[in-house]
This record gives structure tokens, C-alpha cells and sequence, in this order.
């Protein structure tokens, strides 16, 4: 549905995109998060034709963005951080307004804006100006402008900033039904929404794409077998007694117990030591079986840290 070839943004000698490429699937919701100038905006303004790039090439939906520029952005939805909405107009003359850019066809304008403004939840604020509306609703208003021509494509920038945790939850709801019909780019600060509604993630730091994947994927690859969750048979005393002699393991935390004559382990080693073997070691050693091993998942953003952290960050 999107593909990105070797785009580059350069200012001078500053790279705000430096020779990127990504693809996103059809009906795909895909987080895309960075640190500030990372290159998240800028990758998105010039996905929607905002902004030219310095080189490579965008396609939509099989279409080329510079050699088709308006084809290409007819596919396209966008709803920036701040939603562009006129405020003295009501929210029914605004997506009249909106359809008559995007060349709505009359006859099919009606039957759309009641859908879209049914996907949004904003039919009861059909007759209300939009100065009027709380903060939630303007995002929706703005959401609504974004899908107006029902667009293959829907990218949001920041679309819950600003929003109480009641309308930020409304909005998680309204993103995860988009991507039933749309393929949809969300950048959001919020770490714990992405996770909630993307089905993949995407880093980008300093420029480059530093991560593309499922954030379990990620905390798989990211964790090393430096922490690991383990459930041993004996007693907890004598179990925490014998990992002193393993001083590869740094911390052991005890988090009860699920079987009767068994302990669950939370073990961590230093960040780069894979520590399952000392752990395979020790219990053999002191006639502990162990009866479950699996490494500890990684939140949403202990996984962005580590990639972020330091100078470029890991890539994976």
C-alpha cells in the first residue's frame, strides 16, 4: 500500500531523512515513533506531498507521489498534531467544506459524511460550531476531515495529544476500527497507546530507521536472555540460597507461587550476559528441576530506550 525507496530530506548538510525505506501492508496500523527531530514529521510530510523530498521516491497504492503528485494524494488522509479546522463554521458545514476539496461527488457526499461521522462517534455534534467542542471532539472533527473521501491511506500525527485518559481511550477505539478499512500511520509520544492498537512498530533516530517489528519481537531480541522468568521445583530458601554462588546473576526477585512445591524467579544479569545457561547450571548442580524458562518481555518503552539510547542507538 506505501512504499518508501531511499528517501532523504537534507537541509544544507543536516539530514532530517537520511536514505530510508520502509513498505505498509494494506489495512496494516503501523506506529512510527522517534525521539523529538528525529525525522517523524518530516517522513510524514513528505508521505502526504507537504513536503518535496532531497531524493528517493513514495508510492501510494502502486502510484507514484511525484509523477502523480494529486493521483497519489487522493489516496491519502491526514490528520496533523494541531487538526486544521475552521472554528466559526459548524461541524456539518466544515466536512461539506472538506468534501468540496476532495472533489466528493454530490451524490455519495451525504451517505459518507453520516458514515465517517458514525466511525468517529461525532453525529450528535452535526449542528455544533467547533469552537464549542471539547478538545476530544475537535480531534475527531479532525479525524473525520482525514477520512472524508475515504482515503486508502489515514496518517495521524500525535492524534491523542492533549486528551483526558476517557477520550484517549475513545480514540484508541476509533484507530483500531480504521484499520479494518484503512492502512493507517500513527505517530504518538504516548508509548502505551501505540502498543495497544499497531500491529507493528517502526524507529526512526537520528534520521534512520533504527527498528521495524512487533514489539514482542523486538523485546525478544532485545532482551538477550539477560532477564529471564523462571518457575523452580523446591523450596524458595534454599533455591535463593544456591544463586549466590552464580554471581553472573545479578538480581533475583521471587514472584510466589503458581504450583504447589514451586517458586516463580525473576532473574536479570548484566545487559549484555545471557544468563539461561548459569541458571540451567545451578539448579542442575543443587537437584532443583526447573520446570518453565522464558525470557522476560520488554515493555514499549524499554524497547524504544534501548534503541534510542546512547549515541544512534541500537539498530535492529
Amino acid at each position: 500500500m506505501i512504499e518508501v525507496k531511499k528517501l532523504t530530506k537534507r537541509y544544507g548538510q543536516h539530514y532530517a531523512v537520511n536514505d530510508i525505506s520502509f513498505t505498509v501492508d494494506d489495512g496494516e496500523i503501523l506506529g512510527f515513533l522517534g525521539p523529538n527531530g528525529a525525522g517523524k514529521t518530516t517522513t510524514m510530510n513528505i508521505i502526504t506531498g507537504y513536503i518535496s523530498a532531497t531524493d528517493g521516491d513514495v508510492v501510494i497504492n502502486g502510484v507514484d507521489l511525484l509523477a502523480e503528485p494529486e493521483k497519489a494524494k487522493s489516496g491519502i488522509g491526514y490528520l496533523p498534531d494541531t487538526p486544521p479546522l475552521y472554528n466559526e463554521m459548524k461541524v456539518d458545514e466544515y466536512l461539506r467544506f472538506v468534501a468540496d476539496i476532495k472533489k466528493v461527488k454530490s451524490g455519495a457526499r451525504r451517505k459518507m459524511m453520516e458514515d465517517i461521522k458514525e466511525t468517529v462517534r461525532i453525529t450528535d455534534m452535526s449542528n455544533r460550531l467547533i469552537k464549542n467542542l471539547s478538545k476530544g471532539y475537535k480531534q475527531r472533527v479532525g479525524l473525520a476531515q482525514a477520512m472524508m473521501g475515504y482515503p486508502e491511506v489515514i496518517i495521524m500525527d500525535e492524534p491523542t495529544v492533549g486528551l483526558d485518559p476517557k477520550q484517549i481511550i475513545e480514540m484508541r477505539d476509533v484507530i483500531k476500527r480504521l484499520g479494518k478499512k484503512h492502512t493507517v500511520i500513527l505517530s504518538s509520544h504516548i508509548l502505551s497507546e501505540v502498543s495497544a492498537v499497531c500491529d507493528r512498530i517502526m524507529i526512526i533516530n537520528k534520521g534512520r530507521i533504527k527498528a521495524s517489528d512487533t514489539t514482542e519481537h523486538l523485546s525478544s531480541k532485545l532482551s538477550h536472555g539477560h532477564t529471564m522468568s523462571v518457575r523452580v521445583k523446591g523450596e524458595e530458601a534454599l533455591i535463593l540460597k544456591a544463586i549466590e554462588s552464580f554471581p553472573v546473576i545479578k538480581s533475583v526477585r521471587a514472584a510466589g507461587s503458581h504450583e504447589a512445591g514451586t517458586v516463580d524467579l525473576e532473574m536479570s544479569g548484566d545487559e549484555d550476559v545471557d544468563i539461561r545457561e548459569a541458571i540451567f547450571v545451578c539448579m542442575s548442580k543443587n537437584n532443583f528441576p526447573i520446570l518453565q524458562m522464558k525470557s522476560m518481555d520488554l515493555s514499549l518503552e524499554e524497547i524504544f530506550l534501548q534503541i534510542t539510547g546512547g549515541e544512534g542507538g541500537a539498530s535492529l
